[in-house]
């Protein structure tokens, strides 16, 4: 698997920088994993962020995913992967890839050594063209590719991408999967345009003004979102706030939490440390703990935020 992203344009890339809820791609330098990433074209380009393949031996075996809106298809083509959804939850092993939408809480991932996968970053409305089911269901709960779209096709879809000459072929491979198995959502545009407002504010713009200018009551927006991204207009926008705030934490600096509570929107640093552990699955002390260790043990590499290494 990889949380890694690279968004670009065009072609392919390898290592190429990723945004929130996914590891800069450097992370990969220098250490025994291939990796390569590539943007589709129409009618994907909509919905997908990018297509990618990984294989080899990450540097940590479990890492700490947050609860950002980046929905994710792996289809596993090595040894089994883990899977802990919030600490209270026994891990759960995935052989044959997993999908989960927009989480609400930090989950844990294993990694087999070596691993192989391909997998796509979705936006976070793009994974429900090709779920047969809510995106509420997969919400803290993903699904085996097997759930997703059968056993036997989800076997046949890893033979194909098994014998593909090349990583390029097998992204081929996958991409065809996609446009094949594409379907219509009702409501898709206004979720994509709301999701879009909120995501560029950082989650700021009022929600109830989004609904006004879309003509939409409260209520069917809050179900159509749930139905297409998993959670609701107001959870989205609290997770872009979140996902911005922990992002511009200046690890190197001395950090006043109270002034990153309040630029979180949180007047109580208690709550605020409540639900930056809900989200990241650290405390905001062991986050810093551990983004520093990332900066020490990969010298000259800038992490963006997510994942931080869980070992």
């Amino acid at each position: 698997m990889d949380i890694a992203s690279a968004k670009s344009d065009v072609g392919d890339t390898v290592g190429t920088t990723g945004d929130e809820g996914r590891l800069n791609g450097a992370f990969w330098d220098d250490v025994n994993v291939e990796y390569l990433s590539r943007a589709p074209g129409p009618p994907l380009d909509g919905l997908v962020d990018d297509l990618y393949y990984l294989e080899g031996t990450p540097p940590y075996s479990r890492l700490m995913l947050p609860a950002a809106p980046a929905p994710l298809l792996i289809v596993n083509l090595g040894a089994p992967f883990f899977i802990r959804a919030g600490a209270e939850v026994e891990a759960v092993e995935y052989a044959d890839g997993c999908a989960v939408t927009t989480p609400t809480r930090a989950w844990e991932f294993g990694y087999p050594t070596p691993t192989r996968s391909v997998g796509v970053h979705f936006k976070p409305w793009g994974l429900a063209p090709f779920l047969p089911m809510s995106a509420a269901e997969l919400c803290d709960r993903p699904a085996t590719v097997g759930q997703l779209w059968g056993q036997s096709a989800t076997a046949e879809l890893r033979h194909r991408l098994t014998s593909a000459d090349s990583p390029h072929e097998m992204l081929r491979v996958l991409e065809d999967e996609l446009v094949r198995r594409l379907r219509p959502i009702d409501g898709l545009d206004i979720i994509r345009h709301m999701s879009s407002a909120i995501e560029e504010t950082g989650g700021a713009v009022p929600i109830s003004e989004l609904g006004m200018a879309a003509r939409a009551s409260s209520t069917y927006l809050a179900k159509r979102f749930k139905e297409v991204i998993g959670v609701t207009p107001k959870r989205l926008a609290r997770s872009y706030r979140f996902t911005s705030t922990v992002l511009a934490i200046d690890i190197d600096a001395v950090i006043d939490w109270g002034d990153v509570a309040a630029r979180a929107g949180y007047f109580d640093q208690a709550h605020f440390v409540h639900e930056f552990r809900g989200y990241t699955g650290l405390t905001p002390t062991r986050y810093v703990e551990a983004r520093q260790r990332f900066l020490r043990e990969h010298p000259g590499h800038a992490l963006e935020g997510w994942p931080v290494p869980a070992d």
